[in-house]
């Protein structure tokens, strides 16, 4: 004769299990990760970053005249040199007291890796 201690242990052990299997079952489906695509990052850059960062994302467009804190230049070196992973986190969260804002909610995922393969193309044209 089992204890409730034992029956219930085999219930949350079950439960566990049950659960770890259908994350494991359910993440590819939601995580799924696919190529940037240079093509559909440089139509949301002109709709979303251009006025700032300019056409060659040389940091001159016309917005970006009248801030106080210049955007980025993604043709310098430095530029160059950031992780495609820095440049997400800063697509995505933004700089703190600077006009680069966060995209967080108003970007997908996808987009903003796709701005990210774009900014790389125009690092490596001045190159």
């Amino acid at each position: 004769m089992r204890s409730r201690y034992t029956e219930n242990r085999f219930f949350i052990v079950g439960l566990w299990t049950f659960l770890v299997l259908i994350g494991l079952v359910l993440s590819p489906l939601y995580a799924q990760d696919y190529p940037p695509d240079v093509t559909r990052g440089k139509a949301v850059y002109e709709r979303h970053c251009q006025d700032c960062h300019g056409l060659t994302g040389r940091g001159d467009g016309p917005a970006g005249a009248s801030l106080k804190v210049p955007p980025a230049d993604f043709q310098r070196f430095r530029s160059f040199l950031k992780s495609d992973e820095e440049l997400l986190r800063t697509i995505e969260h933004g700089v703190v007291f600077s006009p680069m804002h966060s995209w967080r909610g108003q970007l997908t995922d996808g987009e903003m890796q796709d701005v990210v393969a774009h900014i790389r193309l125009l690092s490596q044209q001045a190159r």
